[in-house]
């Protein structure tokens, strides 16, 4: 039963950190935006390691997926 007098106080400080923690990130931006991060990975133009502008300009023209030599 003494343990109840250490452990509501404690949940009750890990809960105000929590609630704090989400109200700073909020208030950061953090939430703003959170349709393009999950779409950034379909959508990456960066050319493939080791591959001739050639190479590159016919993947850019292409719909077949790009292969990494």
């Amino acid at each position: 039963m003494s343990v109840l007098f250490i452990m509501a106080p404690a949940a009750l400080v890990l809960a105000g950190i929590a609630i704090a923690a989400f109200m700073w990130a909020a208030g950061d931006g953090q939430f703003d935006d959170t349709d393009t991060p999950p779409n950034r990975i379909l959508l990456d133009d960066s050319p493939v390691k080791g591959a001739s502008s050639e190479e590159v300009s016919e993947a850019e023209t292409s719909n077949t997926p790009r292969r990494s030599v």
